[in-house]
């Protein structure tokens, strides 16, 4: 964990800094993204002040790679064609040095995930998002999920996230009832959120887009990014949860949130641990 509160605190006022650098360049993110998040990506994107395009199209989309601030990259509704795509887009963005997340969403069900996410691994992501299930599988540890449910703990993936990251070179977030973000070295957990964030559909897809609109401002930092995006999700998640009445009204209350957060929030409401 982070040595000291001192250096909660200087990682706070990092995160901040990149918050702010989303909020003036509007980056640009690239997300080949599933079908059941585009829509609530993009508009967590925005709320943010990102710009989403969901381009990817193989004809296009490693073009388009050259000309993003980063790309993300989520496998939940995986096809051969899209996996294609996902190969030749990942691997543009990489030569491009543009920084590039993997959301690896069940990879551990079936033989064509678990090739498929192998594969996108060789091509050195710089960030790894995914619930506690993912990371213990990715790991090669025995996780007692089914599908895209989580049923690990996050406490129980963080010996997996480090050995993870160590191994790839990368940043692992691992996102639950409490985060964890490592790079193999530091790590830091992050509370806050809400128990509704489970209930609807899409969060932790967003949650991943929203990452990689931190990684294109971060200047080469990856694990400040993931801290960063993890931070406004759990402040804006825990502000939204006081006002709901259920997953409906969290949902947009939540969109609200994100798009309400104030300047020094992530200093001021540091959910850093």
């Amino acid at each position: 964990m982070a040595d000291s509160l001192s250096d909660n605190a200087a990682l706070a006022r990092a995160s901040q800094d990149l918050y702010a650098a989303v909020r003036r360049d509007a980056p640009l993110v690239q997300c080949l993204t599933n079908f059941v998040s585009m829509n609530f990506a993009a508009n967590v994107l925005l709320a943010m002040g990102a710009s989403p395009a969901m381009v990817h199209a193989t004809d296009e989309a490693p073009e388009f790679a050259r000309i993003a601030g980063a790309v993300v990259i989520n496998i939940g509704t995986l096809s051969a064609p899209w996996l294609e795509s996902m190969l030749l887009t990942a691997d543009a963005a990489r030569q491009a040095g543009i920084p590039w997340v993997l959301d690896p969403v069940a990879h551990h069900a079936t033989d064509f995930r678990r090739d498929a996410v192998q594969r996108l691994l060789a091509l050195r992501p710089a960030i790894i998002r995914g619930n506690a299930s993912e990371i213990i599988a990715l790991a090669g540890g025995q996780s007692t999920g089914k599908g895209v449910d989580a049923r690990d703990g996050v406490a129980q993936a963080e010996q997996s996230a480090r050995a993870i990251a160590a191994a790839h070179q990368t940043v692992v977030a691992v996102t639950g009832e409490t985060d964890y973000v490592t790079d193999g070295q530091r790590a830091v957990r992050i509370t806050g959120g809400s128990a509704l964030m489970p209930r609807v559909t899409a969060t932790g897809c967003a949650l991943t887009a929203l990452v990689g609109a931190f990684a294109a401002v971060s200047k080469g930092d990856p694990y400040t990014a993931a801290v960063a995006a993890l931070s406004c999700f759990g402040i804006a998640g825990q502000r939204a949860e006081v006002l709901a009445e259920g997953p409906g009204s969290f949902a947009w209350r939540f969109l609200d949130g994100l798009a309400a957060l104030e300047t020094d929030s992530l200093t001021r409401e540091s959910p850093l641990r």
